[in-house]
C-alpha cells in the first residue's frame, strides 16, 4: 500500500468578494473559464469529468506548458466550502481548501488555504507566499467577470425603444473605429468588414462577456471569457454550441452621415 505524504499548512490567503454568494457558485463550478479568463495563468483546460459534485480537468499553466496536470475540485454547497485537489502533475497531493460566507447580497467572504506535501518550514513559506499571489491575481479576474455579469443580467432586462441612432459623419466614424454604440437599449460596436460598415454585439450571449475590445480575426470575434468564437457577418458560434448575438442594427450611410437603424 502506497501511502501519500502528510500535508502542511502553507498559507491562508483571505479576502471578501465584492460579488454575491450565487454568483460565486457560478465560477466556482465554471471550469470553462481557466485557460481564457485568466490566460496569463494557464496555457490549456480539457474536461475529465464533472457532476454535481464538482469538475475534473487536465490543466497546464503557462510556466510548466509541457506538464500535464489533473485537477479535481469537489463542493459542499450546503457547507460553504470546497476543495480543489491536484491528483496528477506537479504540487500532485496538494488541496487548496476554500471557505465562503455571505457578508451581504453583493459581498462575500473568502478563507483559502493551501495545504502541500511539503514539511521543510523555509519551503513551506516560499509555496504558500507564491500561492497566496497567485490567487490574488486569479481572484481579481474572477470578481471583475463576476461583477460585469451581474451587471449585465440587471441591464438585460431594461428595454428601449429601436429608435434611429445619428453616428456621426461617415469621415469621423470612419476614423474613430471600432466605435462603441447603444441601439435599444443594447451595446453594439460598430466595424468595418470587407469594406462596409456593419454593427455587432458586444455582449456575448453565452455569459454575457466583453466583445467590445474583442480582435477581429477571419470575420469573427474571440470572448475573452470563455473562448466563444462568433462570426460577426451571420452571429452564429463557431466554436461552441451557444446562442445567436443578439441581432445588430442595420447601418446606412445617408447624406454623409452613418445611421443605425432597426433591420
Amino acid at each position: 500500500m502506497i501511502c501519500s505524504p502528510p500535508l502542511h499548512l502553507a498559507a491562508i490567503y483571505r479576502r471578501e468578494v465584492g460579488a454575491s454568494l450565487a454568483r460565486i457558485w457560478e465560477n466556482v463550478f465554471d471550469w470553462e473559464h481557466l485557460a481564457h479568463l485568466h490566460d496569463g495563468s494557464f496555457a490549456s483546460c480539457e474536461l475529465i469529468d464533472r457532476g454535481i459534485w464538482g469538475w475534473r480537468v487536465a490543466l497546464a499553466t503557462t510556466i510548466r506548458r509541457e506538464d500535464r496536470q489533473v485537477i479535481e475540485l469537489r463542493a459542499d454547497r450546503a457547507a460553504g466550502r470546497y476543495v480543489s485537489t491536484t491528483l496528477e502533475g506537479t504540487g500532485s497531493g496538494t488541496e487548496i481548501r476554500v471557505a465562503l460566507a455571505a457578508r451581504n447580497p453583493q459581498r462575500t467572504g473568502v478563507a483559502v488555504e493551501f495545504h502541500v506535501p511539503e514539511g521543510r518550514a523555509d519551503r513551506l513559506a516560499a509555496i504558500g507566499s507564491a500561492y497566496s499571489a497567485a490567487y490574488v491575481r486569479l481572484w481579481n479576474e474572477d470578481e471583475a467577470m463576476m461583477q460585469r455579469r451581474e451587471r449585465m443580467l440587471r441591464r438585460r432586462k431594461s428595454e428601449a425603444p429601436a429608435v434611429p441612432v445619428d453616428l456621426g459623419s461617415a469621415d469621423e466614424v470612419r476614423s474613430a473605429l471600432p466605435l462603441g454604440f447603444e441601439f435599444a437599449g443594447r451595446p453594439f460596436r460598430l466595424i468595418e468588414l470587407g469594406g462596409a460598415l456593419i454593427a455587432h454585439s458586444s455582449v456575448c450571449p453565452h455569459w454575457l462577456g466583453p466583445l467590445d475590445d474583442a480582435p477581429v480575426a477571419d470575420g469573427t470575434v474571440r470572448c475573452p471569457w470563455h473562448g466563444y468564437r462568433f462570426d460577426l457577418a451571420s452571429g452564429v458560434c463557431v466554436s461552441h454550441n451557444a446562442p445567436l448575438l443578439a441581432r445588430p442594427p442595420v447601418i446606412h450611410i445617408e447624406d454623409g452621415s452613418v445611421f443605425a437603424r432597426a433591420g
